[in-house]
């Protein structure tokens, strides 16, 4: 159906990374653990200071621009750590030149610009992943086999929470933080991968309600909103997110109820298995205390993880975990968070066919 690439087998996978800020840093590490199959080769910021120390951190050439990058550069893969707003034309810049993207979450900031980009690198015969490094993490490994394995019965209910702190002063680190058209809110870039996992782990959306506000930071999108949710097999669930929590981030937690089992994963960033217990027993429930880890960043330690997998789809030997279709998934439940809360209305999924 799609025509990608063949497998790179004789050397290691090249990186090239574009937006030298926050979250880049994860992708430096997780390239450097995976050293034996891959390399960083080149580094691209707008901002010299981000540049000259992403280019000390990793030795990697640098670049000013985009396409001054993709004309001097023979990485196998570009990774977007940009604003997310810029994603989809840069993206589509990328895949124009044959070369294949790795997307920071959120893909886009509207619907219609994550479809352009799939459609780009289909047209072109690139591979596009969506970063969705939380999926690793161990905690929520389990939970994801013990759904596969039927071990709740029917599920009832599934309750999310982020209860997060971001201050105005992170907002006012840039001007595109807390926009709509670089950034989004609380749901679109903090709360992210958190909406992930109402699609991933327990299936595709009947409807959802939304409330948002901007309660108290001065950006143009919210800070605080709560969803309720149906899915389509008749589950009923919540999302609680919030950038306020005083004084700092507590909570990103999942809890299912279902016929035949219970669990709840929390934590700062669902890193502890808070509690597990099923009608049945199961080999892996002996697993669920090592499955838990201590952390003091919301990112995780995924990114390694997630890297392991890309490589593996660029040598041919696996298939992606979380490719451009995926991505849109969660952008569309982010989407429609927004048309509910702006409209007040209940908004039923899929937004199109």
């Amino acid at each position: 159906m799609y025509h990608f690439p063949p497998p790179i087998l004789n050397r290691k996978i090249r990186f090239a990374l574009v937006g030298c800020g926050r979250i880049a840093q994860n992708h430096f590490a997780a390239i450097k653990q995976h050293s034996d199959h891959a390399e960083l080769v080149g580094v691209c910021d707008i901002n010299p200071v981000a540049l000259a120390d992403a280019v000390k951190t990793t030795g990697a050439q640098p670049f000013n621009s985009l396409t001054e990058m993709l004309a001097n550069c023979d990485a196998d893969v570009f990774v977007l750590t940009t604003p997310s707003g810029l994603h989809p034309d840069q993206a589509i810049e990328i895949a124009k030149a044959g070369r294949n993207v790795i997307t920071e979450k959120p893909m886009a900031t509207r619907l219609a610009d994550g479809k352009r980009m799939v459609n780009a690198c289909d047209e072109a015969g690139v591979r596009l992943f969506v970063v969705k490094q939380n999926r690793r993490n161990a905690t929520l490994q389990l939970l994801k086999k013990a759904i596969e394995q039927k071990r709740f019965g029917k599920i009832y209910m599934v309750n999310l929470n982020v209860f997060w702190t971001r201050p105005q002063s992170y907002y006012d680190q840039g001007a595109w933080r807390g926009t709509w058209e670089y950034d989004g809110g609380a749901f679109m870039n903090q709360a992210s991968h958190y909406v992930d996992l109402i699609e991933w782990l327990i299936g595709p959306l009947e409807s959802l309600q939304a409330y948002t506000a901007t309660l108290e930071r001065d950006i143009e999108a919210e800070d605080t909103g709560v969803i309720s949710l149906r899915w389509r097999s008749g589950a009923l669930g919540s999302m609680n997110v919030t950038m306020l929590t005083y004084p700092k981030n507590l909570e990103g937690s999942i809890t299912i109820l279902g016929e035949k089992g219970t669990v709840r994963i929390g934590g700062m960033a669902v890193n502890e298995v808070q509690h597990w217990e099923f009608a049945d027993t199961d080999p892996d429930d002996a697993k669920v205390k090592e499955a838990s880890y201590e952390t003091t960043s919301v990112y995780g330690f995924g990114h390694p993880l997630y890297y392991d997998n890309v490589i593996k789809v660029m040598r041919g030997e696996s298939e992606p975990e979380t490719d451009g279709r995926e991505g849109l998934k969660s952008l569309e439940v982010i989407i429609a968070t927004y048309l509910s809360a702006r409209d007040g209305k209940r908004v039923g999924l899929p937004l199109a066919y």
